[in-house]
């Protein structure tokens, strides 16, 4: 049994648009969708008292959530095995266990109740910065949810800390049968600088050992995925702007995180969290496995 692909929802727009995108990716994988609500409402109504044995006042609208979920899926994907639980538990605690066994996690951008400054809710952002799987937040603009571009985008990092990306980033590309671009930034230490000269010399350097990385970054993903059509660059400039400027002709940008001992999970840094708030197209984070 293939492992399915988790969505949280909560009746939001950001819930719904997420919905539709897993539909479609579960499709494409041929895998199972799980529809996750959790509440803890039965927690804050325990003390109080039972009236003839009717449900809790928050379970009827759970319940309504999640079945317009459940049918909104399967209207939009008929051949995609659905199922929907409504569980009793903090909704990140939620998420994360049935992470443990999922093809990956799916939030929205923004959930119900979140302030309308945010820019990433506070439950997606928990998630992705904590699971032991892949995280896609949905987010972007319709050419990038709907697909439109045909391109993958991977931010290319270390090999230690992304090579697990490398792997999802193929498998993705091949799935929708579509392009993968892949790019490594570099950058020019200042302090490394004496005249023009050395400028020229040391960027050589770094631009020679950046595409050193990406090569040995992609070399088993690639042998594995023959038939992907990858373009792959090395390009000066901060990573997490380079990304977020490609991330506008990309359907899924797809950067690495890595678990480091001695502390509590995904070490999220400047390149996952620019992303994850200001991206273009759905962002996936993907944690390296140990």
């Amino acid at each position: 049994m293939p492992l399915p692909l988790v969505v949280g929802v909560d009746g939001s727009d950001g819930s719904l648009l997420a919905v539709d995108w897993a539909v479609d990716e579960a499709a494409r994988h041929d895998i199972p969708l799980r529809l996750v609500y959790a509440s803890l409402w039965e927690r804050y109504e325990a003390g109080a008292p039972s009236d003839s044995g009717k449900r809790p006042s928050e379970r009827v609208p759970a319940e309504h959530i999640v079945a317009s979920a459940e049918e909104r899926a399967a209207l939009r994907g008929p051949d995609v095995k659905v199922t929907a639980d409504v569980l009793l538990d903090d909704a990140v605690r939620a998420l994360l266990s049935a992470g443990d066994g999922a093809h990956a996690l799916v939030t929205g951008s923004r959930g119900r109740g979140e302030l309308t400054g945010l820019l990433l809710g506070s439950v997606g952002l928990a998630v992705a910065a904590r699971a032991r799987c892949p995280v896609i937040v949905v987010r972007g603009d319709k050419a990038g949810l709907a697909g439109g571009h045909e391109r993958i985008l991977l931010g290319a990092g270390e090999p230690v800390s992304g090579a697990e990306a490398a792997r999802f980033a193929f498998r993705e590309a091949e799935a929708r049968n579509c392009a993968l671009d892949v790019v490594r930034a570099w950058r020019c230490p200042a302090h490394e600088v004496a005249n023009q000269v050395a400028l020229a010399e040391i960027a050589r350097q770094h631009e020679g050992k950046a595409s050193v990385l990406l090569d040995s970054l992609l070399g088993e993903a690639q042998s594995a995925h023959p038939k992907v059509r990858v373009r792959s660059v090395t390009a000066e400039g901060p990573a997490h702007r380079i990304l977020l400027d490609r991330s506008a002709a990309a359907d899924l940008v797809v950067v690495g995180a890595r678990r480091r001992h001695g502390h509590f999970g995904l070490q999220l840094g400047r390149v996952a969290h620019t992303l994850l708030h200001h991206a273009e197209c759905p962002v996936a984070v993907v944690p390296q496995t140990e």
